[in-house]
This record gives C-alpha cells, sequence and structure tokens, in this order.
C-alpha cells in the first residue's frame, strides 16, 4: 500500500473516506482495511471488512480495536486500549496468522498486517491494518486432507497397505474370502505380511468376533507342535501334568491360521488332513473325538506342488487346503507401493519415538526404490526404524540406512533382483553333501532358510543332512 492512501485513511479528522480514486480502491480490494486514530478508535472501514467481521461500518465506527478480538498481535489476546497492544512501540506488525471473532460469534482465520502512520514531524496519526481472509483457503486445506486420508483409506486394508494393481488384486480376494467359510491357502515369500492378510480376512468375517488363533509351524518340533495344535491329557508324555486344550479347540467358534505350513512332518499332515475333511481331533492320549467349528488358514513360503511331486508333502492335504489360493506379491513386483509404506512406517515410528522426521530424501528413495528387499516388507519396516536410531535431521538420508543397503546403492551391478527362478535352478541341480556342507554354512546352519534356498522341506533337509553323516547342529571346532 502507498503512502498516500495510507495518509487518507488515517486522518482522524474524517470519519469515512474521500471520494476520489484511493476510496475506489479501497472499495475494490478483497483484503479488509480498516484505520484507527491515535486513540484506538476505528476511524474508517472498507466492503471488505464488512464481509468478513460481519460488522458494517455504521456499527464499527468510533469502536475500538478490541471489538474483532484477535487471538495474536503482539500478545497472546487483543487488549483493552491501543496503549498496551505494542503497535505504537514497534511501528508495524507483518503478516500474523490468527483467528478474529466474527460479529455472530465464530472464529474467522486470516493473516494480519499493521502500519502506524506518522505526520512530517513524527508523530503518530493513526495506524492502518489489513485483514486477509484464510477462511477459503484453510477449507481447501482441510479437503486436501481429508483427499488424502481417503486417498490411503483406498489404498489400505486393515494394516496392508499397497495402490499397486497386484495388491488391489489381493484385497479383492481378500474380501471375497471374508464372505466365505472356504479353506484359505496364502501363499508368497517371507516378510510379504501373509499374517495380515489372514488377520484382516478374519476380522472381516462373520467369525470377526470370535477367536483367531496363530500356529508357526516351523517354530515347534513333531510332538510340541502336535500337542499346540491338539492339546493332551494328563499322563500322555512325560511331562504332561495335566491336560492342555490345543489350539484348534481354542479357536471353535473363529478361524486359525497355520503359518509355514510347508514344514509340517507326514505325521501331521495326517492328523491335520482329519481337521480340514472332518472338523474332529483329538487330544494327544486320548481316544476321543471332539468336533471344532472353524475357519482354517493356512500359508507358506514354498510351492506346495513342488513338495507334493517330491513326496514331501500330501496330495490329498495340498488340494484340501487350497481350495482358494491367494498369491501376495514380493515387494519388488511392487515398487510403486514402496513411498506409501515409508510414509506409513515413518508416521509409525514418529508415534513411538516422539520425533517428527517428515519423510525421506530423493537420494534416499532412490535407493529404497531400487534396492531388492529380499526381506520384503519387513526389511523395509526394520530399515526405516535404523533410520530412526541415525536421523537427527528431519529427512531420512542415504547414510542413515542400514550399511548393507548403501552399499548395494553404490554397487550398480548388484541392484537388480535376483531371479524369480534361482531358488527353482537350485533345487533342480543334483544336491550333493559338499554343496549342502556350504549352504548350511552360509546360512548359520538354519535348516528352514536352507529349505528355503533350495526349494525343499526342512524334513528333507533333515533327511539329507542323516543320510551323508552331517550333524544336525554346527561342529565346534577343534582347538589345540
Amino acid at each position: 500500500m502507498t503512502e498516500g492512501p495510507i495518509l487518507i485513511m488515517a486522518n482522524k479528522t474524517k470519519r469515512t473516506l474521500n471520494p476520489g480514486f484511493s476510496s475506489l480502491l479501497l472499495e475494490s480490494m478483497a483484503d479488509g482495511v480498516f484505520t484507527l486514530d491515535d486513540k484506538g478508535r476505528i476511524t474508517s472501514w472498507n466492503p471488505s471488512i464488512e464481509r468478513i467481521t460481519g460488522y458494517n461500518a455504521e456499527e464499527a465506527m468510533g469502536q475500538p480495536c478490541a471489538l474483532l478480538n484477535f487471538t495474536q498481535c503482539f500478545q497472546k489476546s487483543c487488549p483493552t486500549g491501543i496503549e498496551d497492544c505494542g503497535i505504537l512501540q514497534e511501528g508495524r506488525l507483518d503478516g500474523r496468522e490468527c483467528f478474529l471473532r466474527h460479529k455472530e460469534g465464530h472464529d474467522v482465520p486470516v493473516i494480519k498486517s499493521a502500519r502506524v502512520v506518522r505526520d512530517e514531524n513524527g508523530a503518530i496519526k493513526g495506524v492502518v491494518e489489513t485483514v486477509t481472509d484464510l477462511s477459503e483457503l484453510k477449507k481447501a486445506r482441510r479437503e486436501a486432507e481429508e483427499a488424502s486420508r481417503r486417498l490411503r483409506e483406498i489404498h489400505r486394508f486393515d494394516n496392508i497397505i499397497g495402490k499397486s494393481h497386484a495388491m488391489q488384486q489381493v484385497f479383492s480376494a481378500i474380501r471375497a474370502a471374508a464372505a466365505s467359510e472356504a479353506t484359505i491357502l496364502l501363499q508368497g515369500e517371507s516378510g510379504t505380511g501373509k499374517e495380515l492378510v489372514a488377520g484382516a480376512i478374519h476380522h472381516h468375517s462373520a467369525r470377526k468376533m470370535m477367536p483367531f488363533m496363530t500356529v508357526s509351524c516351523s517354530a515347534l518340533s513333531e510332538s510340541l507342535l502336535e500337542s499346540e495344535l491338539f492339546g493332551h491329557v494328563k499322563g500322555a508324555f512325560t511331562g504332561a501334568i495335566r491336560d492342555r486344550t490345543g489350539r484348534f479347540e481354542e479357536a471353535d467358534g473363529g478361524t486359525i491360521f497355520l503359518d509355514e505350513i510347508g514344514e509340517i512332518s507326514p505325521f501331521i499332515q495326517v492328523k491335520l488332513l482329519r481337521v480340514v475333511q472332518e472338523r474332529e481331533i483329538e487330544r494327544v492320549g486320548e481316544s476321543r473325538k471332539r468336533t471344532v467349528d472353524l475357519r482354517i488358514i493356512v500359508a507358506t513360503n514354498k510351492e506346495l506342488a513342488h513338495l507334493v511331486k517330491s513326496g514331501d508333502f500330501r496330495e490329498d492335504l495340498f488340494y484340501r487346503l487350497k481350495v482358494f489360493p491367494i498369491t501376495i506379491p514380493p515387494l519388488r513386483e511392487r515398487r510403486e507401493d514402496i513411498p506409501l509404506l515409508v510414509s506409513h512406517f515413518i508416521n509409525a515410528q514418529n508415534r513411538k519415538t516422539g520425533k517428527n522426521i517428515e519423510g525421506v530424501t530423493q537420494s534416499s528413495m532412490r535407493i529404497l526404490m531400487e534396492y531388492p528387499w529380499s526381506g520384503n516388507v519387513r526389511e523395509l519396516e526394520n530399515a526405516i526404524e535404523h533410520a530412526f536410531v541415525l536421523c537427527a535431521g528431519g529427512y531420512i538420508d542415504v547414510f542413515d540406512l542400514p550399511v548393507e543397503i548403501r552399499q548395494l546403492a553404490y554397487r550398480p551391478g548388484l541392484r537388480k533382483a535376483p531371479p524369480v527362478g534361482r531358488a527353482k535352478a537350485l533345487s533342480a541341480r543334483k544336491l550333493s553333501p559338499e554343496m549342502l556342507l556350504e549352504i548350511l554354512n552360509d546360512c548359520d546352519w538354519n535348516k528352514a532358510e536352507v529349505g528355503r534356498r533350495l526349494g525343499l522341506s526342512r524334513t528333507a533337509i533333515w533327511k539329507y543332512m542323516k543320510k551323508w553323516g552331517i550333524p544336525l547342529k554346527r561342529p565346534i571346532p577343534h582347538t589345540f
């Protein structure tokens, strides 16, 4: 605003603007403009400030500025007099975002600026204030935030996040599975979120108010898994000092999720087949049949069809379990979901740690997008958690990421994801004792991981080790 119009507005001897260009200019302005005399009384009031505040010129003229009850000027609230305001001492106020109180009692978001006007001798003649209405901008922000929230909801199903076509197909399959009572087979690599999918199916089904039980079949030996699933009676074996209800009974009326189903022994396979077919169980050490009403969901990171061909998995059980198969894609096949997942994990870590990290740098995102993610979503989540430990700024940078991800970023030849058929190629090769020992050492003698690399079950690995006289645990080196 130029000095001329300000002087005209601040003239405390006149209650209205003089006709002419200046008054026409003020009347046409979208911003609200009003002036005060040196006592803080309103001396002019343009049409826009009438619209913003609800007060017409007759109601406002001669009133103190406190009429508008600004939430912020130089202080936290509007004082009763101009002497306490601070504008006379400071001389100006630039772009203060605050609220004013509308005539009807609601708050209006505005940006307020003010200038003290002096005569040629430096004496204060008055104050000119401008008010920009932010109502439409705030509304647009709210609509944008709501649209963003709805978009995030569209791209997630419970705690499963993804906007890719592959994940939208998974979401459709979850809805279809939840509406049925069919046995579900979830297939996907480790870390893709099979347990989350199982939980989503249960919590959107008619059984959602009933129990949801999870059992990791690879974590227990055959005898312990049998007791865990079917329960036992007192005295069934050494240490069975009381009756125990198994997970199948505990899940009665609800859903049981059996993870790593490809790891179960032939004996457990036979017992599971009866449950799938007849919904009947027998506790260990008891001949009484018990009926259970439950939904069965199983998951594996193996190709069960290959285990059937190799004789490691019963064909009749396989076909009973794959009534409705759902394949969950690995992260490297849905890279467009990585930014959504990164944002989700950052928000989760912000809540957990109290930090306020806003995102990742462009170079970091490029690395995250190119990394093969053999551990899938679980590995990405761990990478973000690692970065939170190191990140001291507002954005996760390259050197906040785990070292193995950074190193791969600077080795262009290793950036590509491993071929999908690599595990099949390994399993097709003739396995030898020397090769098995090499892979055991590479996998730190984790037989389940060896099986995953070779496309064989853990039971098959155990049989090969027994056949070739390889100890089940890593040999302790002799010292001399």
